[in-house]
């Protein structure tokens, strides 16, 4: 197996169809299918299967999956050091935040990155997913939960402030008929953040009247009067329209932490991002030495 038909194999068995391989890997779907049956005539069986669902491995297909996916990381090893041991400061950098982290924190180091150093292209991965580094779907992360993947570098960069905001009739209403204001909160999936318990336990009343993963939506319903939200004060606080309310006990702040693959360790425009990130934003007991 050639690494490229190796690549074509994994895709087809993670996206479940030919199309969405074709598509996440930037080739045409007639070309997936050509490497797909070109590997199955090699092996001389079948490596996947129709079902209802999507595209599954055969049993000859589990067979060689292990190893494909040893092959996949051997490739991916040799990717990230030699994009670790590149010295120019050129190229793109590609770094993965949540949407609102990037446009109201980010977006200054990532101006100032580009003024020093004009040859570095950011590419901003701007989702709430927690992408993968060890496959390189990002060079470098920010997220607001610690790194559990193996042989990731990473350090608490800082703490984000949390406020309750409102239109200015919301924040009046909250005030002093707390029951009768909606609460705008994160989806299902993200029902466990502290935000949310912190504000289901002092408006206990209230309906839920929207909720959405993105903060920028959320901070655009709350500004249009359609209730309160806990926003990351950074946006909460330059969105015009918007008001913080005063509350006996803020929400909860989150932490931000910052990680990337080891091997990416010596590559110098992930660095010199990270230096302007740490004079910017660092919290003072976070900008300890990196190795």
């Amino acid at each position: 197996m050639e690494w490229g038909d190796v690549r074509i194999f994994l895709a087809v068995l993670r996206k479940g169809s030919f199309g969405e391989a074709a598509r996440s890997l930037g080739v045409s779907h007639p070309t997936v299918g050509r490497r797909i049956k070109a590997l199955e005539a090699e092996a001389q069986q079948a490596l996947f299967r129709r079902t209802r669902d999507g595209l599954v491995l055969t049993e000859a297909g589990d067979r060689v999956l292990a190893l494909a996916e040893a092959v996949e990381n051997s490739a991916l090893a040799m990717e990230r050091r030699l994009a670790g041991n590149h010295e120019r400061l050129e190229g793109i950098l590609r770094i993965s935040s949540a949407e609102w982290f990037a446009n109201y924190v980010l977006a200054p180091v990532l101006c100032e990155l580009t003024r020093r150093h004009p040859a570095i292209v950011p590419e901003v991965i701007a989702s709430y997913r927690l992408l993968n580094l060890s496959r390189r779907d990002a060079d470098i992360a920010f997220r607001i939960v610690p790194f559990t993947e193996p042989d990731i570098v990473q350090r608490r960069l800082m703490s984000i402030p949390y406020a309750l905001y409102g239109s200015p009739e919301t924040a009046h209403i909250a005030q002093h008929n707390p029951a009768a204001v909606g609460l705008i909160l994160m989806n299902t999936a993200q029902s466990h953040f502290s935000d949310v318990a912190w504000l289901l336990d002092r408006f206990p009343l209230s309906r839920r009247v929207f909720t959405s993963t993105s903060r920028a939506v959320q901070a655009q319903m709350c500004q249009r009067g359609m209730g309160i939200a806990v926003l990351p004060r950074p946006i909460g606080d330059a969105i015009a329209g918007l008001q913080s309310i005063p509350m006996p006990e803020p929400p909860p702040s989150k932490d931000i932490w910052v990680g990337y693959h080891s091997d990416l360790r010596h590559m110098d425009r992930l660095r010199v991002m990270l230096d302007i990130a740490d004079a910017m934003l660092a919290d003072p007991a976070t900008s300890a030495p990196r190795t």
